[in-house]
């Protein structure tokens, strides 16, 4: 006789679970300063009226140059670890993180691309139907955070204008001092705002602020996803209610645009 299981996903872990508005890192570059979800997105929540969202998974691609820690900061939100001798990444790669935001589950989908020149082209192929673009720089070397508008470019060039979250992150923030990060955070914060970017600095060394990072990541995606499923569902019930004209026999086209008023009459 055989036996039937029934496929249970286990439940969101509590880091994955999200609540309320994840907080930015500095008001003087992020998206948006609100701390609570749209009211629309709210009550759909509420009345677990999502539609389609609950089940999307939000594309993220990770892209800067080689050695910034691109692989070590996704491996230390998705696994939790920290390789100090990790291998650069040949191609691109990707994993897929579950979370549980206002009740409702949501995927994000994060792409590890390789930084070098050679496979920019292989990488380039995977920045289509990106969500957010996180453009990562070594704050540690100033050079990458001068090359992450050329990376942001290319990312953008194969996206749909205004289709993209886009974030700075300044990675290793364990190897400077607080002066030094300080001073070049204010030289990151000045090109997130010419990047239309949110700002974040980050150790995956030590796990500082990461979390809280990708929390940000996923709730504004989350958000914008709602938000754009909403509306098309308001708009399929706008259309399936608005009325066609019904030509009645015997009224001419002329007839009917002199009294469009006029109102036929039944049998």
């Amino acid at each position: 006789m055989k036996a039937n299981f029934l496929h249970v996903t286990p439940p969101v872990s509590r880091d994955r679970t999200i609540s309320h508005f994840p907080k930015w890192y500095t008001p003087e570059a992020c998206l948006q300063l609100k701390d609570h979800f749209h009211a629309q997105v709210r009550s759909a929540c509420r009345r677990q009226n999502t539609g389609a969202v609950g089940l999307k998974i939000s594309k993220v691609v990770v892209v800067g140059d080689l050695y910034v820690g691109k692989t070590s900061l996704i491996n230390r939100f998705c696994k939790d670890v920290f390789d100090r001798d990790y291998k650069a990444t040949i191609g691109v790669d990707f994993e897929i993180e579950r979370f549980e935001i206002a009740g409702v589950p949501y995927n994000l989908q994060i792409w590890d691309t390789a930084g070098q020149e050679k496979f920019k082209c292989i990488a380039s192929a995977y920045y289509r139907g990106a969500e957010v673009i996180i453009t990562v720089f070594d704050l540690a070397d100033i050079q990458t955070l001068d090359h992450t508008k050329q990376w942001l470019e290319d990312a953008l060039r194969e996206n749909e204008p205004g289709s993209s979250f886009v974030f700075l992150v300044g990675t290793k923030k364990d190897l400077v001092s607080d002066a030094a990060c300080e001073r070049t955070e204010q030289d990151a914060i000045h090109l997130a705002n010419e990047m239309q970017a949110e700002y974040w600095s980050v150790s995956a060394k030590t796990g500082e602020n990461v979390k809280g990072f990708f929390s940000r990541v996923a709730a504004l995606a989350f958000e914008k996803s709602m938000l754009m499923e909403l509306e098309k569902s308001n708009s399929r019930m706008a259309q399936i209610g608005a009325g066609n004209l019904i030509k009645i026999e015997g009224d001419s086209p002329e007839t009917l645009e002199a009294n469009p008023q006029a109102s036929p009459s039944c049998c």
